[in-house]
């Protein structure tokens, strides 16, 4: 019988900031994956908030915070460009079978992506629903219209993004840990 544990999960984000919803995604993934590799990346079609240096030691730290042999950062995947991150894990990890996770609010986006075609025949897509995000089934149907394969996790997440902790000047959704490291380097117009 096989076990329900996959092997490498490649969650790969902006992290701008992580929020506590980062957060919930990295632990529900390790309770389905042998291996959670997360990276801070920028991503071509949004503007960021903070640089990748500081937007990858947020992650980092969050990361650090679960204390678990399983669930690990690993910034030299990092990449503008997704089928670059997924060819450095597969290098890496000599693994050939990776999962890459994607958040419902990126689904319509990723079809502009550069490599589109060649990430779906490389990946097993892990679609997060997000609240606000439906997933519509004609992206869905362009996944499988390209051979590809997905799945949706049944998981709930926070109603929390990056954007609404940056609008919020308490930062209310940035988890604790990272609040002395947003404070002393004036990240995010914190207020104290």
């Amino acid at each position: 019988m096989k076990s329900k544990i996959r092997k490498i999960a490649l969650f790969g984000t902006s992290a701008d900031p992580p929020t506590s919803g980062h957060k919930k995604i990295i632990q529900e993934l390790s309770k389905k994956y042998k291996l959670v590799i997360c990276y801070a990346s920028d991503n071509p079609s949004k503007n960021h908030k903070e640089n990748l240096f500081f937007r990858s030691l947020l992650l980092e730290k969050l990361i650090c915070d679960f204390d678990h042999p399983h669930i690990i950062f690993d910034q030299d995947l990092s990449s503008p460009w997704a089928l670059t991150s997924i060819k450095r894990c597969k290098r890496k990890y000599s693994h050939d079978q990776i999962d890459f996770i994607i958040g419902s609010d990126l689904i319509s986006e990723m079809f502009t992506w550069k490599n589109i075609n060649q990430i779906i025949s490389e990946v097993k897509l892990i679609i997060i629903p997000r609240e606000g995000y439906p997933i519509e089934k004609k992206y869905l149907l362009r996944i499988k219209e390209s051979n590809g394969d997905f799945e949706v996790l049944d998981i709930k997440i926070p109603k929390i993004s990056s954007s609404m902790i940056r609008k919020n000047s308490e930062h209310s959704g940035l988890p604790k840990s990272l609040i002395s490291i947003v404070k002393n380097n004036n990240l995010y117009d914190f207020k104290n």
